[in-house]
């Protein structure tokens, strides 16, 4: 990043420098001298680097023809909709709440469905996940939805449910972050804002099976169907958003691909959590086997010193570290763009600031 600049926001978030540098070199000539905020998502060059936008996550991911793989306008909370009325309207549905955004898709859920709570972790301050036996599945459920990550509250669940319906996974603040198997889900759905590129753009990657033939009472522009034929080009196409993502997925695989970003992700949290955890001042709630890789919060004993450590290290180029409203404290949102170099200055700066305040907590 830029003068030293490191951009921990939870998203929007930081966009890989060589990418920034890709838009401005390209961004007045994307085709024939036009630039790419004003051609066609019909033209012939924009459908060209569409395919191979396509042809690139699917290798990165090894997505096979069993799945689509689908670049649709808007954020990830549509999908909140989208998939209830898509593939369990009036019918039931499995939820597992663990954090703000699972629960979010709960409550949209209800509107098209009947809603299953599964388990919530709300009583723990999503801080952990209840044990898997106590979980109220529904075996006639027609999917069961949870997020792989919540972004708030920094819970992560590293494992895939076993359970015995279709499994549909929020991952917007995980997807590309490291290598998965993507056969394990029926469906994927990821806002492009953290990992892979700007707002304005969702993911859905979906079993073929699983979206044919379904919802046929919708109109064509709410099917998974639909946009599957038209090749998510059904309607005016998010273009810059979509280019974007093709860029970052160039990047992933100029950095040796997933195993490598995977890597360089896990080193990242573990050098900021075995900070946290052997310091004085600061603490993580989240039980350590749902620690997150990509969002870390974490608060000072002495809940006065936070907006001092939040000026401070704004003042040092360590941006948007402030928590969520709803938890407080601090965050930090570590994702495939953030160089272990920012990870590195943040923990320097927190051991400065901790040595100036041992005798204020």
């Amino acid at each position: 990043m830029p003068n030293n600049i490191y951009n921990f926001s939870a998203g929007p978030s930081a966009l890989p420098e060589g990418v920034i540098d890709t838009i401005k070199s390209e961004i007045n000539n994307f085709d024939q001298g036009m630039s790419v905020l004003e051609i066609s998502h019909r033209s012939s060059a924009f459908k060209k680097y569409a395919d191979e936008s396509e042809e690139n996550i699917r290798n990165l991911l090894n997505i096979n023809s069993d799945y689509s793989v689908l670049f649709l306008q808007g954020g990830a909370t549509h999908q909140f909709t989208m998939l209830p009325q898509n593939l369990s309207y009036e019918a039931s549905a499995d939820y597992l709440v663990t954090g703000a955004w699972s629960a979010k898709a709960a409550n949209y859920g209800n509107y098209h469905t009947n809603v299953n709570i599964v388990s919530d972790s709300k009583d723990n301050n999503y801080t952990s996940l209840s044990d898997t036996t106590s979980w109220s599945l529904n075996n006639d459920a027609e999917y069961f939805y949870y997020a792989s990550n919540e972004t708030i509250h920094g819970l992560e669940i590293h494992e895939t449910p076993a359970v015995n319906v279709p499994i549909i996974n929020d991952m917007s603040s995980t997807i590309c972050s490291r290598p998965i198997n993507v056969n394990d889900y029926d469906l994927i759905f990821a806002g492009a804002q953290k990992n892979l590129g700007i707002a304005g753009l969702t993911i859905v990657i979906a079993k073929n099976d699983l979206i044919e033939n379904k919802a046929k009472n919708l109109p064509p522009i709410l099917r998974y169907e639909s946009h599957a034929k038209e090749k998510s080009m059904l309607n005016t196409s998010p273009v810059f958003a979509w280019y974007v993502a093709g860029l970052v997925f160039k990047w992933i695989l100029d950095q040796g691909g997933l195993k490598t970003i995977g890597e360089i992700n896990k080193e990242k949290a573990k050098q900021l959590y075995e900070y946290i955890d052997n310091s004085t001042i600061y603490s993580n709630p989240v039980d350590k086997q749902y620690r997150s890789w990509m969002n870390i919060p974490f608060i000072i004993e002495n809940d006065s010193l936070t907006e001092n450590f939040l000026s401070e290290a704004s003042k040092e180029g360590l941006k948007n570290l402030k928590g969520h409203r709803t938890v407080g404290g601090m965050r930090a949102s570590m994702y495939n763009a953030m160089p272990i170099e920012g990870v590195k200055k943040l923990i320097d700066f927190m051991d400065f600031f901790q040595s100036r305040n041992l005798n204020n907590v």
